[in-house]
């Protein structure tokens, strides 16, 4: 658990975008063997966006997501110090953020990728808070995004119905640290699962005239009763002590985002919170497990909503592929 008590840091504006082809669930169900009911019983999931690779590309979302936060405090791109750019599905293995910076024309920022998954958006945003604590820059643009559809075995019935495609932007600026946003975080991972979920390299076997083996990553494998059992023990437990070390009880929040991966799990991890189910903003029967983008594009479209209100105290809690989890306490400045 770590305390942030130097200069502040606070979230300005939201961003986000979907691709537009959307496949339903029954659509699903004629390519494997499953049924609308089934899935949303297990899933709460009704449809999910996908990109067909013309103009949403993982580039082109979270290049959209970035151009609205930043349109919505007219910003310039250029006052962008540092862009973080969380995915585990960039379009070059070397990273994909300095793509972002050169179409958004935010030349003075330095760029790189995070990779963790589902968690990705959460330590995205606990890095970007340590650069902003330390004064070394004032605004940072924080991004999630995956395509993880390219990643789908859409013959597995068990992981082709969970998955869909999109992107939310933040934007975090330095402030007093009378006006601190950012009250504290949480992060962990167990190293020893890190099978559990995963897209695995393979080496083919061929070797080359230097002897040197190849292969290629395969699909998304999960086994989805680990996972279950991991995010429903761990996340609520993350949660509650870092509101503990905060002194703010759990009562007192009004406001839970949770990594939208499942219904069952956002339902089991309030109950053992105790917390009203209302609490949990979620709007996963839409888009599916967006992955990395999943936190920023619930987030955004709350405030487009106008859910969160001025100094409410809002918790965030991303979890999945590492296995990795992290809780990050906000309240609401604007």
């Amino acid at each position: 658990m770590t305390l942030l008590r130097k200069q502040g840091a606070s979230i300005i504006s939201t961003g986000s975008a979907v691709p537009n082809l959307c496949i339903k669930n029954h659509k699903i169900s004629e390519i494997v063997d499953t049924s609308n009911e089934w899935i949303i019983n297990r899933t709460g999931i009704k449809e999910r966006r996908v990109s067909n690779g013309i103009n949403n590309s993982i580039i082109d979302l979270a290049l959209t997501a970035s151009l609205k936060a930043l349109e919505k405090v007219s910003m310039d791109p250029s006052e962008i110090d540092l862009i973080i750019l969380a995915t585990s599905s960039p379009n070059d293995l070397f990273g994909s953020a300095s793509q972002v910076q050169a179409r958004i024309g935010a030349y003075n920022a330095v760029a790189f990728d995070i990779t963790a998954a589902c968690s990705g958006f959460v330590i995205g945003l606990v890095t970007a808070t340590q650069f902003i604590q330390n004064g070394s820059y004032n605004n940072i643009l924080v991004i999630g995004a995956d395509t993880l559809s390219k990643w789908t075995d859409w013959s597995d019935r068990n992981t082709c119905i969970l998955f869909g495609d999109g992107a939310g932007a933040i934007i975090l600026q330095s402030c007093s640290y009378e006006q601190n946003g950012v009250l504290g975080f949480q992060l962990n991972t167990d190293g020893q699962k890190y099978n559990q979920l995963c897209i695995s390299y393979k080496e083919n076997g061929n070797y080359n005239e230097l002897e040197i083996a190849q292969g290629s990553f395969n699909k998304i494998t999960m086994n989805g009763k680990e996972v279950y059992k991991f995010a429903v023990s761990q996340v609520p437990i993350s949660i509650q002590e870092c509101l503990t070390k905060l002194k703010i009880p759990i009562d007192t929040v009004n406001w839970i985002i949770l990594h939208q991966a499942n219904k069952r799990i956002l339902e089991a991890v309030a109950n053992r919170l105790v917390i009203n189910p209302n609490k949990l903003i979620s709007n996963l029967e839409k888009y599916g497990n967006t992955s990395a983008a999943s936190i920023p594009l619930a987030l955004d479209e709350a405030i487009e909503q106008r859910l969160i209100k001025q100094e409410e105290i809002l918790v965030i809690s991303g979890f999945g592929a590492g296995l990795t989890w992290g809780t990050v306490v906000i309240k609401w400045k604007y």
